[in-house]
C-alpha cells in the first residue's frame, strides 16, 4: 500500500477550481459545526484544515472532500458536554484527546484492513442512525435559532426547556435564523450552480443584522485567532478515561461509516474504486493532526465531495487546495468572522439536521418491509433518546437475527431425506433407480447451500424422523460452507447412524466443508471406501451391501450374463 495518495497534475485546471469551490462551501459549514459543537468557530475551521488536508494526502479516494460533518458535529457535541460537566478545567483538552484517539482507533482499523467491513450493515440499521442524528442536530439548535444559550442536558434537556425557550424568544436572532435557513431552502438552482447558499446566507444573514439591528445586542461568533493554534498535549482524567475510550470508538467508526459511505459515492461519479483500508488510515491521521491542534473530528463530506467532482477534481490536488485556501482565509480573514450571528449558524446548522434525515426511506419504509420500518424506527428513537452506539448495536443485532431466522427458514428447505424418487429433489436415472433399488432400506440424506448455525435444528429434525434404514447416503455435494453449529449436529447423525450399525456413505465432501469433517474426525468412524464424489456410485454401493444380489442382477441385465460373486 502506497503512504501518500499520487498526485498528478494531468487534471490540474479541474483540481483546483474543485478545491476552491469546495472551500467556499467548506467555511460557513465549518463555522456552524464549530459553533454547535461548543468547541468553537475557531475549532471548526481549523478541523476543515487538518482533517482535509490530511486525509486527501494519505486517503483511498482521490476526490473525497473530509472536514466536520454534521453527523460527526453531534458525536463531538456529546463529547464535549460530558467532559466538560465533569471537569470544568480540562473538559475541553480532553475532548480534543478523544478526536487524537479516535484517529489512533481509525489508523488501526486500516492497518487490520477493516475497512470492507466498516459499512456492512442493514440500510434500515444505517437510515434509522442518520436520521436520529439529524433530529439530534435540530433539536440542539432549537436554542441558539431562537436566540438562547443552549439549556444543557443535550437532547432531553433541550426538549425539557422548550417552553422557558419559547417564552424568552429573541425575535431578531430568530429571524436571522429563519433568513438563513430560507435562503438555503428556496434558493433557485441556477444560482445554486454558481454560488452555495450556504454561503450566501453566511453573508446575507450578517450584513442584515448590522444595518436593521445596529443597536441591538445580538449574540457573535467574537474574535478568531489568525495565527496557528497551539498544540494540544493530550490530557487524560483516570475518572473519565472509560468515557473517553468508549466516546473515541464511537467517533472513530462513526467517522469511519461518514467517510466511506461518501467513498462510495465519489466512486459513482468518477467510476473509479477507492481504498477503502488506506482511506481509514488517512481519515485518522488527519483526526490525529485536528485533535492535536484543537480542531474538532471531521470525515468524508458528501455535499463537499459532489461539488469538488462536478467542478472537474479527479486526484488529491483538490483537497490539498481546499486546505490552503481556507488555511489563507483563517491567516487573513478572520476578523471578518467576528460579526457573524450566531443565530445565522445556527439556521444553516438547522438545514443541515434536516438534510441529514432520510425523508424518502422515511416515507416508503413501511411498504418495503414492516419488520424493516420497525427496525429503522428503534434506532431513530434509540440514538435520540439514549446513545449513539446502544442504537447502532440494538438495530445490528435484531435486523440480523431476523436475517438468520430468514435465511435458516430458507436453507431449511434445502435439508431433506430422500427414500424414493417421488420426492422433491432432483435425481438423474440412475440415482432414481438405485434408490428404487434401495426399497426404503437406503435413505438419501441431502444437504444444500450454505449450513449455517440456524440450519443446526432442520438436520437433527430431519435426522430423528428416521425410522427403520440399514444406510444413509450424507450427500454434501451442494454445501459451499460448512458452519460449526450444523457441523456438529451432522456429526451427530452420523454418530448415531454408525451407533446403530447403519451404513453410512458422504457424497461430495469437498473444500471447505472436507476440512471442517475432517477436523472433527468424522473421517475416523466412517470408511475411507465410503466416501464418494458421484451420487449414483454411492447408492449404488449403498443398495449392493443392503441387498448383495441387486448388483449381480444388474450385471446380468447389463451384460447379458452373470459374474462370480467375488468380481
Amino acid at each position: 500500500m502506497q503512504l501518500t495518495n499520487r498526485i498528478n497534475f494531468r487534471h490540474v485546471r479541474g483540481d483546483l477550481f474543485g478545491g476552491v469551490t469546495a472551500a467556499v462551501i467548506a467555511l460557513p459549514m465549518a463555522l456552524a459545526f464549530g459553533v454547535a459543537s461548543g468547541a468553537g468557530a475557531a475549532a471548526g475551521l481549523w478541523g476543515a484544515v487538518l482533517v482535509g488536508f490530511f486525509a486527501a494526502l494519505f486517503g483511498g479516494t482521490p476526490t473525497l472532500i473530509s472536514e466536520p460533518t454534521g453527523p460527526m458535529t453531534v458525536v463531538m457535541t456529546a463529547v464535549i458536554a460530558n467532559l466538560t460537566a465533569a471537569d470544568p478545567e480540562h473538559g475541553l483538552e480532553m475532548a480534543f484527546t478523544v478526536v487524537m484517539m479516535a484517529g489512533i482507533f481509525q489508523m488501526i482499523f486500516g492497518a487490520l484492513r477493516l475497512g470492507k467491513y466498516v459499512t456492512m450493515m442493514p440500510y434500515t440499521v444505517i437510515s434509522g442512525f442518520m436520521s436520529g442524528i439529524g433530529i439530534i442536530l435540530v433539536i440542539l439548535q432549537l436554542a441558539p435559532f431562537l436566540g438562547q444559550a443552549s439549556p444543557g442536558g443535550g437532547v432531553v434537556g433541550t426538549l425539557q426547556g422548550i417552553p422557558d425557550l419559547l417564552a424568552n424568544i429573541q425575535p431578531a436572532e430568530t429571524g436571522l435564523a429563519a433568513i438563513a435557513v430560507g435562503i438555503i431552502w428556496f434558493m433557485p438552482s441556477r444560482f445554486k450552480r454558481i454560488v452555495p447558499p450556504q454561503l450566501v446566507a453566511l453573508i446575507v444573514g450578517t450584513a442584515l443584522s448590522l444595518v436593521l439591528f445596529p443597536g441591538l445586542e445580538i449574540r457573535r461568533i467574537g474574535e478568531i485567532s489568525a495565527s496557528f493554534p497551539a498544540m494540544q498535549v493530550p490530557t487524560f482524567n483516570a475518572a473519565q478515561l472509560q468515557t473517553m475510550l468508549v466516546n473515541a470508538v464511537v467517533l472513530g467508526m462513526l467517522g469511519c461509516i461518514d467517510a466511506l459511505l461518501t467513498s462510495v459515492v465519489a466512486d459513482s461519479l468518477t467510476r473509479t474504486e477507492h481504498d477503502s483500508n488506506k482511506e481509514l488510515i488517512g481519515q485518522g491521521i488527519g483526526n490525529l493532526m485536528s485533535g492535536l491542534f484543537g480542531g474538532i473530528a471531521g470525515a468524508g463530506a458528501t455535499m463537499g465531495t459532489v461539488v469538488n467532482i462536478q467542478a472537474g477534481a479527479r486526484t488529491a490536488l483538490s483537497g490539498l487546495t481546499r486546505a490552503f485556501v481556507l488555511l489563507i482565509v483563517i491567516l487573513g480573514a478572520s476578523g471578518l468572522a467576528a460579526t457573524i450571528p450566531l443565530a445565522v449558524l445556527a439556521g444553516i446548522a438547522f438545514k443541515v439536521g434536516i438534510d441529514i434525515i432520510d425523508w424518502e426511506f422515511l416515507k416508503r419504509a413501511h411498504r418495503v418491509s414492516v419488520k424493516g420500518a420497525l427496525i429503522m424506527y428503534g434506532v431513530i428513537i434509540l440514538t435520540v433518546l439514549v446513545d449513539l452506539i446502544v442504537a447502532v448495536g440494538v438495530g445490528v443485532f435484531v435486523a440480523n437475527i431476523l436475517t438468520i431466522e430468514r435465511m435458516s427458514a430458507m436453507q431449511t428447505n434445502s435439508v431433506k431425506v430422500v427414500s424414493d424418487a417421488d420426492d422433491e429433489v432432483l435425481l438423474n436415472s440412475d440415482e432414481k433407480r438405485w434408490l428404487d433399488e434401495g426399497n426404503g432400506r437406503v435413505l438419501l440424506f441431502r444437504l444444500g447451500g450454505p449450513m449455517i448455525f440456524g440450519v443446526a435444528k432442520a438436520i437433527s429434525r430431519e435426522h430423528n424422523a428416521i425410522a427403520n434404514c440399514d444406510a444413509i447416503v450424507f450427500d454434501l455435494s451442494d454445501v459451499p460452507h460448512m458452519g460449526v453449529t450444523a457441523s456438529l449436529a451432522l456429526e451427530n447423525a452420523i454418530k448415531e447412524a454408525v451407533d446403530k450399525d447403519r451404513q453410512v456413505y458422504i457424497v461430495g465432501a469437498t473444500g471447505q466443508t472436507h476440512r471442517r469433517l475432517e477436523k472433527l474426525n468424522v473421517f475416523s468412524i466412517v470408511p475411507a471406501h465410503h466416501l464418494y464424489i458421484n451420487r449414483a456410485e454411492a447408492l449404488r454401493d449403498a443398495v449392493n451391501q443392503v441387498f448383495p444380489s441387486s448388483i449381480q442382477q444388474q450385471q446380468s441385465l447389463d451384460f447379458g450374463g452373470t459374474f462370480p460373486a467375488g468380481l
